[in-house]
């Protein structure tokens, strides 16, 4: 219910009044619109914004432009008898009959699914509000990039815990979008009618703001925790029609909430200044454009505290220090935003294995020219991190994500050494989190566990496998004790008929198959096998010698420890020229496969 004051009671402002009304769906028990999956939701919210200000509008209240278009409104629901829709959906609420930790426990589950589609629906949403009611006991939920809190159970029983929870929905009513949740820097234009991107680029001297229009959405925010990335094709100029919505354009927006370490100064992983950075040493070197994504402007979206200071919107700054400070040392992530130019497709749009084969040549050979002339190492090679463009002189690859990049050193070696990456393409010193330095042997090695990964699992649809491959030796490759992964990988990495087994289990229904076969077999060979010194060729860590039966206890316990140097640390003072004959072993293959194109 709204009720506008009297006119001769009016307020010289309405900041003292509910800026949005919040109210449920008529429709309960039911799946959501836009669902994905089969999850029926038992209640579900809705926000309006209020606007006092306009008087042709007969109930006071506008519809929310920050979600979607009046015209989609209106056809998708009206007013009465509404259905709960994911893309309008502001907060869920999960009833149970009866208290106990095992409702209570499952209701919180059934939030974090129901988050999932969220996510996917809302391009705008940077949390997520929840009920969960067990008997009498009504618990407030958040969910965020990496937290899911919980408040004190409000017994509706006691004239406190209905004040509490009457207060909690009162103050959802006076919220700002913010902490709704909501980002009010992604808007649907109504003018338009198209969404709307305010970028503000906080690494020059005096930030200025730059809105762009969403032409095509190429990623969104499909998983419960993590970074939330969230990617839009975007043009400069609003479209004058519907033509222009699908109109090509080379501008990309990502937006995402990567880990950080302290302020945006001190933060050696920003990928804005990162991408800066990239964009800068490899500019006017022609034999690399095109394969990695130039830096316009971007870096940490702000907010306003509640002192009205603009500050840098991390977990920490939405959730308050108060919060903050009972989280013990939960991990700082940060709100960024970057637009680039150079724009492609997913890897999943590669249409045969010379056309792959030539991606990844591209890939690494940016990322070999990154590593020479900016002094970044990439240290997150993975499917999702390569893109495929196609032009007039053929198929190319692009290197893009730089949100685990570091600076290297002179010598080219990482500044740190901490894990970083996607598990089943992960270095052995890298799963094995050892204090030795990383160079650019990791992402060589990790290309080709991925290469592996694409020969055996396929990279979209037509080339997946037919039948259950979860007996093929690679399966050792994923899981979470990253510890038996690694010594999965020494010894499949060992010797060429280790290796061999790997690729036996290639999906053969895909053409050209032995060919990828070959490639990686001939990249294992350059890293492993074809070294003059016997310290660097092989994968495993052996006794050199083994005790004799006669040898006495102290004797044997003395062969324990006598183990081969590790191939893997030895090799890091090689990288350099091992990594040159990686490349030019690569460069062949894709001479011979773009033959084939």
């Amino acid at each position: 219910l709204v009720v506008r004051p009297p006119l001769d009671q009016q307020p010289t402002s309405f900041d003292e009044y509910p800026k949005q009304l919040v109210r449920s769906y008529n429709k309960t028990d039911v799946k959501p619109d836009n669902a994905e999956g089969r999850h029926r939701v038992d209640m579900a919210l809705k926000c309006d914004t209020l606007n006092y200000n306009s008087l042709n509008n007969d109930d006071g209240y506008d519809e929310d432009s920050f979600q979607f278009s009046k015209e989609d409104l209106k056809a998708k629901d009206g007013r009465n008898g509404e259905r709960p829709d994911y893309s309008r959906m502001f907060a869920v609420i999960e009833v149970k009959p009866n208290f106990s930790d095992a409702n209570m426990l499952k209701g919180f589950s059934q939030l974090v699914e129901y988050s999932k589609n969220l996510y996917w629906n809302q391009h705008n949403r940077r949390f997520i509000w929840g009920l969960v009611s067990g008997g009498s006991n009504v618990k407030a939920c958040v969910l965020g990039p990496n937290f899911l809190l919980a408040s004190r159970f409000m017994d509706v029983t006691t004239a406190e815990g209905r004040l509490e929870l009457i207060g909690f929905l009162v103050n959802w009513s006076f919220c700002e979008l913010p902490k709704l949740g909501y980002d009010p820097t992604v808007r649907f234009d109504l003018k338009h009618l198209c969404f709307a991107i305010d970028m503000v680029d906080n690494n020059k001297p005096e930030p200025a703001q730059t809105t762009y229009y969403l032409r095509k959405i190429v990623v969104v925010a499909e998983r419960v925790f993590g970074r939330h990335t969230r990617c839009f094709v975007v043009g400069e100029q609003p479209p004058s029609s519907d033509k222009d919505c699908n109109a090509s354009a080379d501008i990309l927006i990502k937006d995402a909430w990567p880990e950080v370490s302290g302020s945006a100064e001190d933060d050696m992983r920003d990928e804005s200044k990162l991408l800066e950075q990239v964009s800068k040493g490899l500019a006017g070197r022609s034999e690399f454009e095109g394969l990695y994504p130039k830096y316009i402007n971007g870096g940490r979206m702000q907010i306003q505290n509640a002192h009205g200071e603009s500050v840098d919107e991390t977990t920490r700054t939405v959730l308050g220090e108060t919060v903050w400070a009972q989280l013990g040392d939960l991990p700082l992530r940060a709100h960024m935003r970057i637009a680039m130019s150079g724009v492609g497709e997913p890897l999943k749009f590669i249409k045969s294995i010379p056309e792959l084969i030539v991606v990844i040549y591209d890939v690494m050979r940016c990322h070999m020219g990154i590593l020479k002339h900016c002094h970044i190492l990439h240290r997150d090679i993975s499917e999702a991190n390569i893109l495929v463009r196609r032009d007039s002189t053929g198929v190319h690859g692009m290197l893009i994500d730089f949100d685990h990049a570091i600076s290297i050193t002179d010598d080219g070696y990482a500044k740190h050494a901490e894990r970083t990456g996607t598990v089943p393409f992960m270095s052995v010193n890298n799963l094995e989190d050892k204090p030795t330095k990383r160079t650019a042997l990791d992402d060589w090695e990790s290309i080709i566990y991925m290469l592996c990964w694409l020969g055996t699992f396929g990279w979209n649809s037509d080339t997946q496998p037919s039948d259950s491959v979860a007996s093929v030796s690679i399966a050792s490759w994923d899981g979470y004790n990253v510890k038996m992964i690694a010594n999965s990988k020494r010894r499949d990495m060992d010797s060429s008929r280790n290796f061999t087994e790997i690729t036996k289990g290639f999906n053969p229904n895909i053409p050209d198959i032995r060919r990828l076969a070959k490639v990686v077999e001939g990249l294992r060979t350059v890293l492993i096998d074809d070294h003059n010194d016997p310290d660097l060729r092989g994968a495993m860590i052996i006794p050199d010698s083994f005790p004799e039966e006669n040898d006495s206890d102290e004797e044997t316990d003395q062969y324990e420890y006598k183990m081969r140097p590790d191939p893997f640390a030895k090799r890091i003072a090689h990288w350099e020229s091992i990594s040159e004959s990686l490349l030019a072993k690569l460069e062949m293959y894709a001479d011979r496969a773009r033959a084939r194109l």
